[in-house]
């Protein structure tokens, strides 16, 4: 008898057996239906026996091996143990989460039918239909619907929601077939010529495709505008020469529409696809099975996509590696890039990590040699741009822009350029204050305002969501004047209205982009010079090439410096840097200036100096001095419940029970969140470092099973590893 030992997405980090007659070593990897307590569920086949410790008579059954869809390899398997492991999270939860949506589902099952696309034979389409039945009114139209092109089942059942018998009915008589869907953003319909590459993208190009057939990590440390994405594209030709994938890792859905654009261009004839969270279910199926069975020679994803089957890997590219978006900040607590690594390193394939302004771990890791560091130092035709800081000490600013910012902006306007304001905070305003007896707008579930969103009449919470309407006058006093304090991209939007009645101005964050399709349309407007000013967010500040878009205003920069977290002047630094390369990338000289009232700051002098490696060197010897990481290596136990002292009394056990493991790994005292509550619950931490990451491995893999064996009521704890955010 064989035993199969399933991997359920459940919070317990065991295998679950079941006895499978006709299951075998083959189908490891492969989805299957089995009965859990009084439900049925989907879990993911691991591993293959013999025999159980599970009494006979307690051992049941599985329902069906589902043998539709390519199993997870050997190799996808074990990276998720990897990752389980590594971040202490149930490896069900992991392998399970590495699904499409539609494969998790008993009740919605990923049908074979659902996976393809209708469309008419030879004989469906030569049919009379003026010799069916005029009664027949749904058949006829339905096959005259499909004359005009192939149908998804999800379409026909929108369009013709009684319709799918008779699709049956016309398979049966050879009018129509199911066909292989085309993924979308697949195939472009002409080449677009790779441009002639500069001395130092081929030697880049040169050292990466030296090490084609094993792993070897890279660090590719380009200015904004250097020809990163060439080196990508250039490695990527040599991976799909060779008959093999390639995984393009990038940190936001806004860049892979351009960046799948752009690939798509370049190898044309070649199924490309994208996974991010902005697919519905169905499409996301489509993706992932296409690059599972290996008809898909290029993945584009955000972080999820790390996990995405691929039989035939040959490189993996994270662009944008420093950014925060690549780690999972809820549940499975991941790094994208670090997994990646990781991945390459299993599957013996070379990774490419891209940045303008590394990680300092990443950068730390290529300087002591364990990454090559391959160099773009220069841009390609223009100069790098101009950077200047607007001492707004002694200046009145008008609705937060200075004379200026103003000024140089309405000369764009005169020169049919195209400029960018950039303010990290949408909404309208940050807070909303009574001045008469100093009441703000908070929320009544976090330790946080509420932000006015002006033109939606709306108080929101950007940590937890709730909303309500601003009221007429105030809650403590009941005086009616209140007023908004800040500014976010709402407020800029408008005062620049006010001040250049002749500009076309496009609000681009994450508000204004929520809709499908909508950043797409925004860029396409861009493009088309429909848009004199943006205003936006950081959504605007990585990887866009507007090449009319000369001049930029940064608002509101100062408030990082004064963050208690040690990665504020990095993070900054690279969000500067990130938003001054959108400037003067089509020959003209890009023009940035910073509205600061610290114009002297070190960090806006190296920023002007545009030199990162100085500006690392300096953050690590820092970093080494006060015991930061990479010099160390860190775990955050987190903890949450309805009271503070709660939280802290379950963090505090949690600091005895660690001292004890290994008192060469340092436990800190517990202590507050920064944002104490969220979502109606209090918030505490309590971090643990060590200066060997394989020490800190193994006490956290024993603190965390110590953990799960202490019952404490109403708190909800997780662990962290490699934390970004204190």
């Amino acid at each position: 008898m064989t035993i199969i030992r399933v991997a359920l997405d459940v919070p317990v980090g065991t295998l679950f057996d079941y006895r499978a007659p006709g299951a075998s070593a083959a189908d490891i990897g492969r989805r299957v239906v089995v009965p859990f307590g009084r439900k049925t569920t989907v879990g993911v086949i691991v591993e293959t026996a013999h025999a159980s410790e599970v009494p006979a008579a307690r051992l049941k059954s599985a329902l069906e091996v589902l043998r539709d869809l390519p199993p997870f390899s050997t190799h996808d398997l074990r990276l998720m143990r990897f990752a389980a492991e590594y971040y202490r999270h149930p490896l069900g939860a992991v392998v399970v989460g590495a699904l499409p949506t539609r494969l998790r589902s008993v009740s919605n099952p990923a049908r074979r039918a659902d996976c393809g696309v209708y469309q008419l034979t030879a004989t469906g389409t030569a049919l009379e239909l003026s010799a069916l039945s005029p009664r027949a009114k749904t058949r006829i139209r339905l096959l005259e619907r499909l004359r005009q092109g192939p149908l998804a089942p999800a379409e026909i059942r929108k369009a013709f929601p009684k319709a799918l018998p008779f699709v049956r009915q016309f398979i049966d008589r050879g009018w129509v077939t199911l066909a292989e869907p085309e993924p979308s953003a697949t195939l472009a319909a002409a080449s677009a010529p790779a441009p002639a590459l500069t001395a130092a993208q081929t030697q880049a190009l040169a050292k990466i495709l030296g090490s084609m057939d094993g792993y070897s990590p890279y660090l590719l440390l380009g200015v904004t505008g250097s020809g990163k994405t060439e080196v990508y594209l250039h490695a990527i030709a040599a991976v799909l020469a060779s008959g093999r994938q390639a995984l393009l890792l990038v940190p936001e859905i806004a860049l892979t529409p351009q960046l799948e654009e752009l690939v798509a261009r370049r190898f044309p004839g070649t199924l490309i696809v994208s996974l991010h969270s902005g697919l519905s279910e169905s499409e996301r199926l489509e993706h992932w099975r296409a690059a599972a069975e290996g008809r898909a020679h290029i993945v584009l994803g955000t972080r999820l996509a790390v996990f995405t089957p691929l039989p035939a890997l040959g490189l993996i590219v994270v662009d944008e590696e420093q950014d925060s978006s690549f780690k999972q900040a809820e549940g499975l607590r991941y790094s994208a890039r670090d997994l990646a690594v990781a991945r390459a390193r299993q599957r013996g394939v070379p990774v490419v990590l891209g940045s303008a302004t590394p990680a300092l771990e990443t950068y730390h890791n290529a300087v002591s040699g364990r990454y090559t560091l391959l160099g773009l130092p220069e841009r390609i035709g223009a100069p790098p741009p101009r950077i200047r800081c607007v001492d707004t000490r002694k200046e009145k600013l008008a609705d937060g822009l200075s004379h200026q910012l103003l000024t140089e902006l309405a000369g764009c306007l005169a020169r049919r350029e195209q400029a960018l304001v950039f303010i990290n905070r949408r909404g309208y305003a940050p807070v909303l204050l009574c001045r008469a007896c100093g009441w703000v707008s908070g929320c009544h579930r976090c330790s946080a305002p509420l932000v006015l969103h002006l033109p939606e009449r709306q108080l929101r919470c950007h940590h937890c969501g709730h909303a309500a309407p601003p009221p007429v006058a105030c809650p403590e006093c009941g005086n009616q004047d209140l007023a908004p304090i800040g500014h976010g991209t709402q407020r800029v939007e408008e005062a620049l209205a006010r001040h250049l009645p002749q500009a076309r101005i496009l609000r681009i964050d994450r508000d204004t982009t929520r809709r499908r399709r909508a950043w797409e349309a925004m860029r396409q407007r861009v493009r088309d010079r429909d848009v004199d000013i943006l205003v936006g967010t950081q959504i605007l500040a990585k990887g866009h090439d507007f090449p009319h878009l000369n001049l930029v205003g940064v608002l509101n920069a100062d408030g990082q410096l004064y963050s208690s977290d040690f990665r504020g002047a990095e993070r900054l630094y690279a969000l500067l840097t990130q938003v001054a390369g959108r400037a003067g990338r089509g020959g003209t000289q890009g023009e940035v200036l910073i509205q600061t009232e610290l114009p002297y700051h070190p960090l806006y002098a190296a920023l002007a100096r545009q030199d990162y490696r100085a500006f690392a060197d300096i953050a690590l010897a820092e970093r080494r001095q006060a015991g930061f990481p990479p010099f160390v290596y860190q775990a955050m136990l987190r903890a949450e419940a309805p009271r503070l002292a709660t939280a802290l009394e379950f963090l505090a056990a949690a600091a005895r029970i660690g001292r004890a493991l290994d008192a060469r790994v340092t436990t800190y005292d517990p202590v507050p969140a920064a944002m104490l509550r969220r979502a109606g619950h209090e918030r505490a931490q309590l971090l643990v470092q060590s200066s060997e990451r394989e020490r800190l491995r193994a006490f956290v893999g024993a603190w965390h099973d110590a953990l799960a064996n202490t019952r404490v009521a109403r708190v909800r704890w997780a662990l962290d590893v490699d934390p970004l955010e204190f």
